[in-house]
């Protein structure tokens, strides 16, 4: 799956993206299960505007009807869920350090190392988050990596989950 060049497509090719979420719909409807990935039942065209406002355009959709504030609402609280996601597997590489609690989370791809250090810090009580190191294969990554960038370039022909170890950061000097 990959959330960029399936962007490219739907923008070279006018009405794929609706004609495959009608047929996709329609197909979960036909089987009485719930549409993966709707957001309290939201409509094909609710779909369209985030889309088109995640892709920077501000033209307003002449088929869309004017939000009402629950829509808007609803539009503002997606965190992210929408996005390629990546399972991670957080284990403590240290005796300094307690491991969390639940080791498994799962998360955008978009999310960054820095992000996941917030997280750690945030759970095992840590003064600052600048005080761990984040490491995949025992290499040190970069706070503004992005989790698909690691996948990719780090993580590359390994099945998932994606395993990082954390650990108090070392000063070398």
């Amino acid at each position: 799956h990959d959330r960029t060049m399936q962007d490219i497509v739907y923008k070279l090719v006018p009405g794929l993206q609706e004609a495959e979420m009608k047929k996709q719909r329609e197909f979960y409807h036909k089987l009485g299960m719930e549409v993966p990935g709707d957001i309290k039942g939201e409509t094909c065209s609710t779909k369209q505007h985030l889309d088109s406002h995640r892709n920077g355009e501000t033209k307003p959709d002449e088929n869309s009807n004017k939000e009402t504030s629950e829509e808007k609402q609803e539009e503002d609280n997606d965190y992210h869920r929408s996005d390629e996601q990546v399972s991670i597997c957080l284990e403590c590489n240290s005796s300094k350090l307690r491991g969390l609690k639940r080791k498994w989370i799962r998360c955008s791809a978009q999310a960054t190392v820095l992000h996941l250090k917030k997280f750690i810090a945030k759970k095992l009580n840590l003064s600052s988050f600048n005080e761990l190191d984040i490491l995949c294969n025992e290499e040190i990554l970069g706070k503004d990596h992005t989790l698909k960038f690691v996948v990719v370039t780090r993580w590359r022909f390994k099945k998932a989950p994606l395993l990082l170890h954390y650990r108090p950061k070392m000063d070398l000097l």
